[in-house]
């Protein structure tokens, strides 16, 4: 029985020290990622976006992989979803 309890005692701080790291990094990295990969999934026409190069551009036509974005009126590029960094809120003035 002795042995048995002094495993127990050993492994707990190693026990311990996984669920504070499973609550501090991975559960919110998993949050973060979940939350980007639902607004990628929800871009459309008109929606404003910031690449992770720092482009500000406009979402012309969401498709499976790739986003076909306006830079200006002249330009329009295709970017792999990868690379959006994230969705510009615009504030309604009024």
């Amino acid at each position: 029985m002795q042995g048995g309890s002094n495993m127990l005692t050993s492994l707990l701080p190693l026990i311990v020290l996984f669920a504070i790291f499973y609550f501090l990094v991975i559960r919110p990295q998993q949050k973060q990622a979940k939350q980007h990969k639902d607004m990628i999934a929800g871009l459309k026409k008109g929606d404003k976006v910031i690449t992770n190069g720092g482009l500000i551009c406009e979402v012309v036509k969401p498709e499976e992989n790739f986003i076909k974005v306006s830079l200006n009126n002249d330009v329009t590029v295709k970017i792999s979803k990868e690379y959006i960094a994230k969705k510009i809120e615009t504030e309604v003035s009024k």
